[in-house]
């Protein structure tokens, strides 16, 4: 075979029979080739990257095939991917980062919608055949094909709204006039991705093949043998205005459940969009460019879209891939056998450990409906368990790449541990810690490796909480450091390097924020009210109930420490919250904490009163006034970390961009000059620390360079 496509294409194995290049050297990122059937492939191979996405220059490149085709007019046109995981992945979100005209931002989303509209106009048969992930802007231009195919195992969707956008290429008004409207508004409000088959049920592709019958599947796409699916009555229903704005209604009410309006404009943005121009494909396209331009400027867009590379960033950190092939965990509580479940799912060999067959039994039991949900597909869940091994006599531990510990937050139960575990572990293997809060110097006392000890924090519930802490002391090795980090990307998590001290990072900084709002209710203020602050400003949930998430056993213990070690001017943990914890009703896992719990849901009021500014304040600045404080001494390395860190290991308000971003958008002196206000008002806790003069520095030179710019 002929040509650099085919280099390109041989080593997945893709169906594309005889064919000749058509100058395939004329584009950095595209191939092009006829095969015997005057049929044009058409290959997107993104250079210099692992994925493909839509640059300008990708776009620019496409716009010129375009023509050129419509010059040639090949039999048909299919279009595939070169890269082995993926057709295309949506934009190159580089392109948004930093916008502020709105106007300029929609004359570059017209242009973009040219191009796509070209490939629409095409006068003959066109195909997306989509392996891998299809989304964003990789479904758009899909979406402008005649036919869809989706390889076996395809994921197909919609993730704008992740960034505070909803699509731009012309993917609101093709999606809701392609299948069920109601199903494509909820594909891109969920920003939920769905598999080749349910693609398949909802219309979204005509068909779904694997790689070895691709050729046929084009030949009966091109005869006309191909059918597709009709929209059906209720679809068709939807063009009506009427009937549009019903349903807009319950979408903006589950909508705000989710994302509140006034922190997260897309979802409403997208469905006044459909609500006002779905009657029409033409009058939507256009209006989706102006609406697209105003949420791409917008503070909450730029801000996600701050945290999507922060994300990149953290991932980044896992650096080499990780070797580990079987973990051994200590500990079948909560934690550890979640850690273990969580690792087994992640395809490693696993044993886990404990001295209690129950407790063993519980954590198979937890980790059988973990599986249920995420894979759905009983073989899977079977292999799953498979790799999921009880271990009683704690056996696997000589054998284990990795050991981690989980037992109770006890300097002293956790040393003896690791002198059962020291004497049994294999050369090179490491141990590690799933303290929450403990000084490695502490617990290293006794090892006899020292240098192979590292912790590596977990936050509950592990299959949802992606951040890890990897924590390093001064006698770890640095190849250590290293192939633990990896392994916390390999098992799809995002490492945060951190330096051992009290509550490292995330602890560190939560503390205060549950800490006063213990003290609020000590002052007779209601829960309801105190989480609503909290939650008005963008956090997932309020302090008190998450401190009943955590456990109030795990938040006194925490809370103690840091006090004693960190900080005595925190206020003292108040004699009833001691006694709740002594008579065992430690929150969510008892089934009453500070609240009742039904289920997985506190009991509240359905109305409390409205919280004031200073009760936000309250809140939140102690946990900023604390991260200035970890970058003071070097706890985290430096302010993008730690943003990332906050908003992924405790779900702080990702629409401001972080803690930092926020204090700096907010302005620094005015973080200061709140926190002496508080200082006055409620005593020493909320002295500034002197960390926020380097912040405030920063912020500083970060201005100058934007006005020399």
């Amino acid at each position: 075979m002929k040509g650099s496509v085919w280099k390109v294409l041989e080593p997945r194995n893709l169906e594309l029979g005889p064919a000749k290049d058509i100058e395939s050297d004329r584009w950095k990122n595209w191939r092009m080739a006829l095969d015997e059937g005057g049929i044009a492939w058409l290959v997107i191979d993104k250079a210099g990257s692992s994925a493909n996405t839509l640059s300008e220059e990708v776009l620019r490149e496409f716009d010129e095939i375009l023509a050129d085709l419509e010059t040639t007019k090949p039999k048909g046109l299919v279009i595939r991917s070169g890269k082995p995981d993926n057709f295309i992945v949506g934009a190159d979100v580089k392109m948004f980062q930093g916008m502020q005209d709105a106007a300029a931002v929609e004359e570059k989303v017209k242009e973009a919608h040219s191009v796509v509209d070209r490939l629409e106009a095409l006068p003959f048969t066109t195909l997306t055949i989509a392996h891998g992930n299809c989304v964003g802007g990789g479904l758009e231009i899909a979406l402008a094909c005649d036919h869809r195919i989706a390889i076996a195992g395809a994921k197909l969707g919609f993730p704008e709204i992740l960034l505070g956008l909803h699509p731009g290429l012309g993917g609101t008004a093709r999606s809701t006039h392609l299948i069920d409207p109601t199903e494509a508004m909820k594909m891109m409000l969920t920003g939920k991705s769905v598999d080749a088959r349910k693609a398949k049920s909802l219309g979204l592709v005509d068909a779904v093949t694997e790689e070895r019958h691709v050729r046929n599947a084009v030949r009966a796409t091109m005869s006309g043998d191909l059918k597709t699916r009709d929209r059906g009555i209720k679809a068709a229903a939807m063009s009506s205005y009427p009937a549009r704005v019903i349903a807009a209604r319950q979408m903006r009410h589950q909508a705000a459940d989710k994302a509140p309006p006034k922190h997260y404009p897309a979802p409403n943005a997208l469905i006044a969009l459909w609500e006002e121009h779905g009657g029409s494909l033409a009058d939507m396209k256009c209006a989706e460019q102006a609406s697209f331009a105003r949420l791409v400027v917008s503070e909450t867009a730029q801000n996600l879209i701050r945290v999507f590379f922060l994300r990149s960033g953290l991932k980044a950190k896992a650096g080499d891939e990780s070797e580990v092939r079987h973990v051994h965990v200590v500990g079948a509580g909560a934690m550890g056998g979640d850690i273990a479940a969580w690792c087994a799912l992640q395809g490693i060999r696993v044993t886990l450990a404990d001295l209690d067959a129950e407790a063993l039994g519980k954590a198979v039991g937890r980790a059988n409906t973990l599986y249920g949900k995420i894979l759905k597909d009983g073989a899977k869940v079977r292999d799953a368990l498979d790799r999921l091994i009880p271990d009683l006599a704690g056996a696997g531990a000589a054998r284990a790449d990795i050991v981690i510990e989980a037992v109770p937050e006890r300097t002293d139960l956790k040393q003896k541990v690791y002198a059962g575990l020291e004497a049994k572990m294999k050369p090179g293997a490491i141990l590690a810690t799933n303290t929450s809060s403990i000084r490695l110097e502490d617990l290293a006392k006794g090892l006899k490796r020292p240098e192979r000890f590292v912790g590596l924090h977990f936050f509950n519930p592990v299959s949802r909480m992606q951040l890890i802490e990897v924590v390093r002391h001064p006698e770890l090795d640095q190849d250590v450091l290293a192939r633990a980090t990896a392994f916390a990307g390999q098992i799809d998590r995002l490492p945060v390097p951190v330096k051992s001290s009290p509550g490292f990072l995330v602890n560190r900084a939560l503390t205060p924020y549950l800490v006063e709002a213990i003290a609020m209710v000590d002052e007779g203020i209601a829960k309801e009210t105190i989480d609503r602050a909290a939650e008005d400003f963008g956090m997932p949930m309020g302090p008190i109930e998450l401190a009943d998430q955590v456990g109030l056993d795990i938040c006194v213990e925490v809370a103690a420490m840091l006090r004693a070690d960190l900080d005595p001017s925190m206020p003292e943990i108040p004699e009833w919250l001691k006694d709740k914890v002594e008579q065992g009703k430690l929150g969510r896992k008892t089934g009453e904490g500070l609240y009742r719990w039904k289920g997985d849901e506190p009991v509240k009021p359905e109305k409390g009163a409205e919280p004031s500014r200073e009760m936000t304040d309250r809140l939140i600045l102690p946990m900023l006034n604390a991260c200035a404080a970890c970058l003071r001494e070097g706890v985290v390395a430096d302010a993008d970390t730690l943003d990332g860190a906050m908003i992924f290991g405790t779900g702080f308000a990702p629409f401001r961009g972080g803690p930092m971003h926020y204090a700096r958008t907010r302005g620094v002196d005015d973080i200061v000059s709140t926190l002496r206000s508080l200082e006055q008002a409620h005593g020493a806790r909320f002295k500034p620390d002197e960390g926020w003069q380097s912040v405030e520095s920063r912020q500083q030179a970060d201005s100058d360079l934007r006005e020399a710019v």
